[in-house]
């Protein structure tokens, strides 16, 4: 049987949290770069853009009102996944921060 003192579960328990908020945080960075460098996203609003322009000039309307909503959705995506690379990011570094202060109290 395993018997660890209090000192080694707190050891083992700060490097457990230092390696769940090194994870967290390599996550929420990967999650803002990708939101970044994702062009997919670009393509489709400058096609929808495109879309509307087209709407305007042929005098329809419907199309235009399609175009906008696909706009907002756009934004509001973009929006959501820029908050959940932030709060990763918030996540990892509370966890990092608790893994100091639980070492911090061994003695």
């Amino acid at each position: 049987m395993l018997s660890m003192s209090v000192s080694d579960f707190m050891l083992t328990m700060g490097i457990a949290l230092l390696v769940a908020g090194l994870v967290f945080l390599g996550i929420g960075c990967f999650v803002l770069v990708k939101k970044i460098l994702g062009r997919e996203l670009q393509t489709i609003a400058d096609q929808t853009s495109k879309l509307a322009q087209k709407g305007l000039t042929e005098d329809v309307t419907g199309l235009v009102g399609n175009a906008r909503s696909l706009i907002d959705s756009l934004n509001s995506l973009i929006k959501t996944q820029a908050g959940v690379g932030v709060m990763l990011l918030l996540l990892g570094i509370l966890l990092l921060g608790g893994a100091y202060a639980l070492v911090l109290q061994i003695r």
